[in-house]
């Protein structure tokens, strides 16, 4: 579920302008699950700009208090939200810690890297969701050691119905504040693309696995 549409779309223009987020239908990229698509999002490259920057700590911050309240920690999804995770984290005034995809092989053979406490309630923050894998193994993990995981926050997703009913399975709360819906919407408005590459858009959210481009 994002946020709200004014600033779904807000957040779909931002990523638009700094090319966080490519779109090439006639082009398409080739994902590591060998899936042609014509979407890339690096949302990394946020960090980067200032006002992008600046927009997405505050969002996410709303977004986390209003929708989960104030938690005891914020969490970051290793290693594409630990930069996000931290902003949030000192947008509230709150510990932070990042979560592995799994336990180190030496050392103190850490998953969770900083404090955290049983009982303690956290919200994960995750910067991009595609079929919400590799983000709920974060949740798993601090829900092990006896956290209260109260959701999620993400800064986009394309918005698979593999991610839904993954989400649902887990039961865990996933708010975000763009989606794949707005970012057609959005660069459709604005003449980002042509109405051919707009269908194509369309048509790959359909059926992902099957598309082979324009």
């Amino acid at each position: 579920m994002i946020l709200d549409k004014d600033t779904a779309k807000k957040t779909a223009e931002f990523l638009l302008q700094i090319k966080a987020i490519k779109l090439q239908p006639g082009n398409p990229f080739t994902w590591a699950s060998g899936w042609k698509s014509p979407i890339y999002c690096d949302n990394r490259i946020t960090l980067s700009h200032h006002a992008t920057r600046t927009y997405i700590r505050e969002q996410l911050a709303h977004a986390v208090v209003e929708r989960f309240g104030k938690p005891d920690v914020i969490a970051g999804v290793a290693t594409g939200a630990i930069a996000h995770g931290i902003l949030v984290a000192q947008e509230l005034g709150l510990p932070f810690v990042y979560v592995r995809p799994e336990p180190k092989k030496h050392g103190r053979k850490n998953q969770i890297e900083g404090f955290v406490e049983p009982g303690q309630n956290v919200v994960v923050i995750e910067d991009l969701i595609s079929t919400g894998g590799s983000s709920l193994k974060a949740v798993k993990a601090l829900q092990e050691v006896g956290c209260t995981v109260k959701g999620m926050a993400a800064i986009f997703t394309y918005g698979f119905q593999l991610a839904d009913d993954n989400f649902k399975e887990a039961k865990c709360d996933l708010l975000t504040l763009s989606d794949y819906s707005s970012l057609v919407d959005q660069a459709t408005d604005t003449g980002y693309i042509s109405d051919k590459e707009i269908e194509a858009l369309r048509k790959w959210r359909v059926a992902p696995d099957q598309w082979q481009g324009l």
